[in-house]
């Protein structure tokens, strides 16, 4: 007879999920001390709501009561074609095809609408970078990868383009546990960064990052970054470049990330767009998050340094 754990990994498997890793929901300890001290850095720049459910964001039975389990999910978005270097203005890998939430969001749904039907009713919610979780700590303890010195989870099978997700569930499941850290003595993401943004080992002051500056930040982009944005208009790709492990990553297959237009922009029409030409290019697209305005001071900031 199948475990539930057997179960579950075999419905993400179903729904394309690149890999599921379980972990017992208990409050994140170690964890708690970086988040207290990268916060009093001031590492957060202006995302002021990651200062708020410090709790929730430690202890999933604060988001969940009567949690047992967390799932931790990867997703991945690697693409086929790389566009990086034939459009005029960069934009990360994970934001070429449609939002990542609601594509997620909608396996996630069925998933839990499969384990009722294979194991029970369940209580939980599920997470795709949407509240206050800390997923790479989850991802990381559950067996899916290490977090490396980028800050981001990395596999040793497939690199790190991939997109988390979480199901907070009251369902007992046996854990995984956590993997050892194969960054070794590598620092090729520390020295490829250009905004020094990675600023020791395994911490990222995020006000210095350039997906910070191109998205996060509703302000004027300040001038220290002139000359060091390399043509990133949405997000940034650099620190996943260099990294080694990313050798294998593999293209993925999901249809609604293929890149929906905006790949075929000239650099005249990237300057030149218009607030309606950018709702109909990303209508589906995560890069709505910076909105029009957004994407505008990017550019214009971008065609300054030339």
């Amino acid at each position: 007879m199948k475990t539930y754990s057997v179960i579950i990994k075999e419905i993400a498997q179903e729904l394309g999920f690149m890999y599921c890793g379980i972990s017992k929901a208990v409050f994140l300890e170690e964890e708690a001390a970086h988040l207290e001290t990268w916060l009093k850095r001031g590492y957060q720049g202006k995302m002021s709501y990651l200062e708020g459910h410090f709790d929730k964001r430690l202890d999933p039975t604060k988001l969940v009561p009567g949690a047992q389990s967390v799932i931790s999910l990867v997703y991945n978005y690697f693409p086929k074609e790389d566009l990086t270097d034939s459009s005029p203005y960069k934009i990360a890998r994970y934001a070429y095809g449609e939002d990542y939430h609601v594509v997620i969001k909608e396996k996630l749904t069925h998933f839990i609408n499969h384990i009722e039907t294979k194991i029970g009713k369940v209580e939980g919610r599920a997470f795709v970078d949407s509240a206050p979780v800390h997923e790479r700590a989850w991802a990381a303890k559950g067996g899916l990868g290490w977090v490396g010195k980028n800050s981001l989870l990395i596999n040793k099978n497939s690199g790190s383009y991939f997109f988390l997700a979480e199901l907070i569930l009251d369902l007992k499941l046996a854990p995984d546990g956590p993997i050892k850290d194969y960054c070794g003595t590598c620092t090729r993401c520390m020295d490829a960064c250009p905004t020094a943004a990675i600023s020791e080992p395994y911490v990222v002051d995020a006000s210095r990052c350039i997906s910070y500056v191109t998205i996060e930040l509703k302000d004027e982009i300040p001038s220290e970054f002139k000359g060091r944005m390399e043509d990133w208009a949405f997000g940034c790709d650099i620190c996943q470049e260099v990294c080694p492990w990313n050798r294998f990553s593999t293209a993925h297959s999901e249809p609604k990330f293929l890149p929906q237009g905006w790949e075929k922009l000239s650099k005249k029409e990237w300057k030149e767009m218009t607030e309606v030409v950018f709702a109909k290019v990303f209508k589906k697209s995560a890069v709505k998050r910076t909105k029009f305005k957004g994407l505008q001071r990017n550019i214009t900031f971008i065609k300054s340094d030339k």
